[in-house]
């Protein structure tokens, strides 16, 4: 009992540690996808306070750590510029419409995403082959590691000659980038080294800690998260408690056309969410060497969009960097992903003077060594031992992310991998022939599946003019799959009986029988039923076959 307590002791310092370093590493990261989606910061971060907490709690997968995501903010920068746009077309003109469009697209993008976890759609990422999970993990990386370089510039507002505002960043020069490189390289020294003296003091937030003493003790003028907020646009971390957005039912107008407005990037940003969040959660399965619950996780992050857009937030799913944070930090129950949205909630509310100190320097150091622990190193040694297909599935699948998307990386890498594996299939398929002894009755044997890639060379193997009278196609070795494969023995069937020649199945699965009476009474006439040959039985129902002989009736 006393070992039971210390160990549930234990974990709760881990997860309420690893929880607060998530948070911290939370904000520079929420603050840029909000300057990408040209959203208040403010409302990023009330977003990730508000899934964090929702899909901490009840979501399929502890340990997994939710906010909002770059992954779904970029989806929203088009409709939110657009929603701007019609809010000033409308009879009585509303400014920054664009916003309550999200907020009613964040809400919507939770809807679908519920009913995904609903109808079980979330087990269907187990389909999703390795290489294109290691393609996503690589690719996500290189993502995340662009992104902590770009941190290294400077904003100012530009104004052109046509009166547009941009921001334009310049990379840090001299003195100014050397320490903030050093401190970096100090960040990512305490990270490696300190598990290697003690593994009692949290390395992650140790570093963070140690970093920002340094800064503010020599009082070295360094950009910080409050001087990044600012250059940005922003006015700080100080926000109130999130309270339900009346605003937004006031200023929305409910109607078809702005379910229409809505409706395709609420079902990108679902989209988008739930491959990133599973995605993420079978990395963390692997790693802990648990198993999560995908459809669960579906419903909470859905739960959790649904009532960030009520409150005023934006949209977010599973963060893979702050998880992998979360996991080496020793987080792994539900504790630690509570601990994180409620320390990011008080950071908003009582400490945002202290956080905006902290070095942007020691937050890029911890997402660097994240970056490293994360990316399959091992890729590039088994690239020439796994098969060709694979390796470019893996290539390709990193590329993509990197460069278009990541849903649409992991789509590319799921079809190729299953054009691919159509194709391996497709070559399978063979036919023993043989003749009885008087000659007057062709036996085809068909071996392996038939579906769509295997009927072109299934039709090959029959010879319908030079046949005898009496032909028989024996299925004992092969399985008829789908609708194509149905045609294609259909019209076989025809074939020869349009030639004067009978033809007759044997063999067939209960499963493929049934498949065949459905598509056509014609089958009845040509399938035969009743068998005596102990391979069939025990191809069809081999559990049944191998209690014994005499328990099965022929």
């Amino acid at each position: 009992m006393t070992e039971f307590f210390r160990k549930r002791s234990a974990n709760a310092k881990n997860d309420i540690l690893s929880g607060i370093t998530v948070s911290l590493a939370m904000i520079p990261e929420v603050v840029a996808f909000a300057f990408v989606a040209q959203i208040d910061p403010l409302m990023a971060l009330s977003g990730a306070f508000i899934i964090g907490l929702i899909t901490a709690v009840f979501g399929g997968r502890p340990g997994l750590i939710s906010g909002a995501a770059g992954a779904v903010a970029v989806i929203f920068v088009n409709m939110i510029a657009e929603g701007h746009t019609k809010g000033m077309l409308f009879d009585t003109p509303i400014e920054n419409m664009g916003f309550f469009y999200l907020m009613a697209c964040v809400i919507l993008m939770g809807v679908i995403q519920i009913l995904a976890g609903v109808f079980k759609l979330g087990r269907f990422v187990r389909l999703i082959p390795h290489p294109v999970m290691m393609g996503f993990v690589n690719g996500l990386s290189i993502v995340i590691f662009m992104a902590q370089v770009k941190m290294f510039t400077h904003k100012s507002l530009q104004v052109s000659p046509e009166g547009v505002k941009e921001y334009v960043s310049t990379y840090m020069q001299g003195a100014e980038l050397y320490t903030m490189i050093g401190l970096v390289l100090l960040t990512m020294g305490i990270i490696w080294g300190l598990p290697k003296i003690t593994k009692k003091l949290p390395a992650a937030l140790t570093a963070i800690l140690v970093t920002s003493l340094i800064v503010i003790g020599f009082n070295m003028d360094v950009s910080t998260v409050g001087s990044y907020i600012i250059e940005g646009g922003g006015t700080g971390l100080k926000g109130e408690f999130p309270t339900p957005n009346i605003e937004l039912w006031q200023s929305l107008p409910f109607n078809l056309d702005t379910l229409k407005f809505i409706a395709l990037p609420a079902f990108l940003a679902a989209s988008v969410g739930l491959i990133e969040t599973l995605m993420t959660m079978n990395l963390v399965d692997d790693v802990t060497d648990t198993r999560g619950n995908g459809n669960k996780e579906c419903v909470a992050q859905g739960a959790g969009n649904i009532v960030s857009g009520l409150f005023g937030g934006t949209g977010g799913c599973g963060m893979i960097g702050q998880t992998v944070i979360n996991i080496n930090s020793g987080g792994r129950g539900r504790l630690s992903g509570i601990m994180m949205a409620v320390t990011l909630l008080s950071f908003i509310l009582f400490a945002d003077k202290l956080i905006e100190m902290v070095p942007i320097a020691a937050l890029i150091g911890v997402m660097f060594m994240m970056v490293i622990e994360t990316f399959a190193w091992s890729s590039f040694r088994i690239l020439k031992k796994i098969p060709m297909s694979d390796a470019f599935v893996l290539i390709t699948v990193s590329l993509v992310t990197v460069f278009v998307d990541l849903a649409i990386a992991v789509f590319v890498g799921v079809i190729i991998s299953a054009l691919v594996f159509s194709w391996e299939n497709a070559k399978k398929i063979r036919a023993r022939k043989r003749l009885s002894e008087d000659g007057k009755t062709k036996t085809y044997e068909i071996w392996g599946p038939l579906f769509f890639g295997s009927i072109q060379a299934f039709n090959e193997k029959f010879d319908v003019k030079n046949d005898p009278d009496h032909i028989e196609i024996d299925f004992i070795e092969s399985r008829v799959s789908d609708h194509s494969a149905l045609e294609a023995i259909f019209n076989i069937v025809n074939k020869y009986e349009a030639a004067g020649k009978t033809i007759k199945l044997k063999h067939l699965s209960e499963d493929c029988k049934i498949l065949l009476y459905k598509s056509s009474p014609k089958f009845r006439e040509v399938i035969i039923e009743d068998i005596d040959d102990p391979r069939y039985h025990l191809a069809e129902n081999p559990e049944a076959f191998t209690k014994g002989l005499s328990e099965y009736k022929f």
